[in-house]
Parts: structure tokens; sequence; C-alpha cells
């Protein structure tokens, strides 16, 4: 069964505008998200491009939020995942919903408390592979061998998922977080090698520059490339989609089911 996160950011900062709404059209992109066939909605409000400064937990929240009780108010047996590496963020909108996933870009490394929260309250976690920040990341992507390194940096995760009593965590080897063009090929056409850890795997690739900056396009113009590397994810064992165009990736998943 493969699971889709369909994307949705309530900033001005995203790489992709067409992903951004605000508080107020989150329910909507919902609404057509679920419509479409998504199972999980994430939804961010702290932009993680390469580049982008941290955002404070106040600032986050109050962004946030609204567009929180918007779509549980219209949705209220949707999934949510809350794209955050703010433990705070993650306790406010328990309080705030319920039970949420947990998508964050830093696997508990840019708050301390992440994890320990996490554990504590029982919620289903997305831990990524990333080094630095956002805003340092991309001076960060050598390595003697990405697939190796990503290896690594999950089994060491497991250990500390183990140590703080998180039982249902996906692993996510992070496309563009501190990496290159090749280096994230490199990881995809090699994703395979991380089924060895025995979590499941979420291919977050779509729009992103992996695509554009080898095509010399733009994001917008990236849709039917980015289906083509959906395709080589979920060959390579993803079992799970983060993407902005989820009718076109639901697609993509029945006609991969279909020749598989």
């Amino acid at each position: 069964m493969i699971t889709i996160l369909g994307i949705i950011n309530v900033n001005e900062d995203s790489f992709f505008p067409g992903s951004r709404t605000t508080a107020e059209g989150a329910a909507l992109r919902a609404a057509q998200m679920l419509s479409e066939g998504a199972d999980i909605i994430d939804i961010g409000a702290a932009s993680t491009r390469p580049g982008a400064g941290l955002m404070g937990e106040r600032e986050e929240w109050r962004r946030l939020e609204p567009a929180l009780l918007s779509i549980r108010k219209a949705f209220p047996e949707a999934v949510i995942s809350i794209d955050t590496y703010n433990s705070g963020t993650i306790r406010k909108a328990y309080d705030t919903i319920g039970p949420i996933v947990v998508n964050d870009i830093s696997a508990g490394a840019l708050d301390k408390d992440m994890l320990p929260l996490v554990g504590k309250l029982g919620l289903r976690y997305i831990a990524m592979h990333m080094r630095g920040t956002p805003m340092t990341m991309m001076g960060m992507a050598q390595y003697d061998d990405v697939v190796t390194a990503v290896k690594g940096y999950f089994w060491e995760f497991t250990g500390k998922a183990q140590d703080y009593g998180i039982q249902d965590w996906i692993l996510d080897p992070g496309f563009g977080f501190a990496k290159t063009a090749r280096q994230n090929f490199q990881l995809l056409s090699r994703l395979h090698e991380l089924k060895d850890i025995g979590r499941p795997i979420l291919a977050g690739v779509s729009r992103k520059s992996m695509i554009y900056k080898t095509l010399d396009i733009t994001p917008e113009e990236t849709l039917p490339a980015t289906q083509v590397v959906h395709y080589k994810a979920l060959e390579e064992g993803a079992t799970l989609l983060r993407v902005h165009d989820v009718a076109e990736a639901r697609r993509t998943v029945k006609l991969f089911e279909s020749i598989g």
C-alpha cells in the first residue's frame, strides 16, 4: 500500500509557489487533496528550502494554528502531519487537535526535546536525513559515499528511537537536503539499500531542484518529470510519497501497481 502525503504550506517562502496558501485557504486545499486521493495532509508553516532561516515556535504557531483548526473542523477524520522541527509546536498541535504525525527535517537534531516528546505522546514520526540547518546545509554535502552515510545515520537513529520509545517511525533520506543533484540521483538509484533499516521509506522529491536544475526548467514546469522520479522511487522501495500534486501522484501509483 503506497501512502501519499499532500503538501500544504502556510508561508510565503516555500520554493514552489503552488504549494503556498493562507490559513483561510488551507481547508479548501485539503479538500481538493483528499478528494484526489491523499492519505495524509502534511502542513507546515516554516519554509525549509535551501538558505531559509529557522522559524521560532511563536511565529510558527501563529501561522499554523488557524489552518490546523480549519482543516480539522472540515475533516475530523483526516490524518494530519505537521512539518516542523519545534517540539513546542507539536505539543500545541497535539493539545489542539489530538494525535498527529510529526514530520521533522532534523530527526530531532534541532530541538533536544522533540524525540522525548514524540515518544511520550506515542506519535508516528518521520525522521529525515539532513546536515546542519536549511541555511547551512548546502555547504555540508561532502560524502565519501552518500548512500553509506545516510544508511549509517539511520542505523544510529534506530538506537535513538528505541531509547525514547518511538515505535512507529518512517525513514526519509532527505532528497535536496545537504546533497548535490548528483548525490540525490545516486541516492535515488540505490534507495533500495535503505530497506535494510527495516523502516518504511518516504521519498520527498516533488518538483525539487534535482529535477528542475537538471532539466533547466522552473519548478512550475516539473510536473511530468516529477512523476518519472516518483516512479523510480517506488521501484526502489519507497512506500510513501510526499507530493505537491496528489491526483498525478495517485495515477503514477496506480500505474506502478498495475505494472508490478
